[in-house]
């Protein structure tokens, strides 16, 4: 049996949490998953070493609708490559009629998706929902990600195990998602008075000015960047690392899929569908905000607690 999967979110995290939904599928049919993502969710990075994926298959669909599987030219594309490799199964995380009629035309036989024209919910919960009731099974929330053990223990040979690591995710997709960078520096220089540390910058190529002020600060010297890294290549190092604290971003997904403890600020993005999934993400929410009232809008990123987000770090690393 081939089967494919049509995952159309963008992001590293969404990626992440429908991880568990879609190993589920290659565990049931005993089959290895082709997956058909956007290029942002970077999936090609992500999921590298994972045994239940066959190929990555890329969505070249854009905001300014000028990607190759956009309008009515690039419904065919994508219909054509799908039909090219004649699977027998699709399962869709969307309501999107598009990707009904192109699954109808690629001659799939078992077309399983959504109901169609769904509205946006709690994600998580309507993933769950639908795959428990096509496998009829229940299914954990919690995802897993696969990295190559030598990479792992590379990596851990790095590692001074005298000193406590932390992977710092002050990057975010917005600037109302993202703990101011001073805090940051601060919480860094008071737990090296607790512990010796070591932090690990999680950012990229945008974060550039944020990383160049924490290296320039008085902590600086015990920093490592991730900025030149790709993805799978600073996988490894966070595995080893003891802690993560930082915003709702991608990194935080990544580290809890990698097993790790994570202090997780949610400041402005629902805490319901992105801090609950996973047993290893502990939320910090602004001042005045219960994990109901925290969603998009809340602009909470001033009334994050610095002294809670200080003692929750020091508990977790004793």
């Amino acid at each position: 049996m081939k089967v494919l999967v049509i995952q159309p979110k963008i992001g590293m995290g969404d990626m992440i949490i429908y991880l568990p939904y879609i190993h589920a599928i290659s565990k049931k049919y005993k089959v290895k998953i082709s997956l058909l993502v956007k290029n942002n969710s970077r999936a090609d990075q992500l999921l590298i070493n994972d045994q239940h994926i066959k190929e990555i298959l890329t969505l070249d669909r854009t905001k300014n609708s000028l990607g190759s599987h956009d309008g009515l030219k690039g419904f065919l594309n994508l219909t054509n490559l799908i039909k090219n490799r004649k699977f027998d199964k699709v399962f869709i995380f969307s309501g999107s009629l598009r990707y009904y009629l192109i699954s109808k035309l690629a001659k799939i036989k078992k077309i399983c998706q959504y109901p169609l024209f769904q509205k946006k919910d709690n994600f998580v919960n309507s993933a769950k929902i639908f795959i428990e009731h096509e496998l009829n099974e229940i299914i954990s929330t919690q995802p897993k990600l696969y990295l190559n053990l030598e990479d792992v223990k590379l990596a851990q040979n790095k590692f001074d195990q005298n000193f406590k690591h932390i992977c710092l995710g002050f990057s975010a997709s917005g600037p109302t998602k993202r703990w101011n960078i001073n805090n940051y520096i601060m919480l860094c220089e008071k737990l090296s008075e607790k512990f010796p540390c070591r932090f690990y910058l999680a950012g990229g190529e945008k974060d550039k000015s944020l990383i160049d002020k924490i290296i320039n600060s008085k902590v600086g010297t015990k920093c490592f960047s991730f900025a030149d890294l790709k993805i799978k290549d600073a996988m490894p190092i966070i595995k080893n690392c003891n802690l993560y604290i930082g915003n709702d971003t991608g990194w935080l997904h990544i580290s809890s899929a990698l097993g790790l403890n994570c202090l997780a600020l949610f400041m402005d993005s629902p805490v319901l569908a992105y801090g609950k999934y996973s047993k290893n993400i502990n939320v910090i929410i602004p001042e005045g905000e219960t994990e109901e009232t925290t969603t998009h809008n809340t602009l909470g990123q001033n009334r994050i607690s610095f002294d809670k987000v200080l003692g929750a770090a020091i508990n977790f690393l004793n």
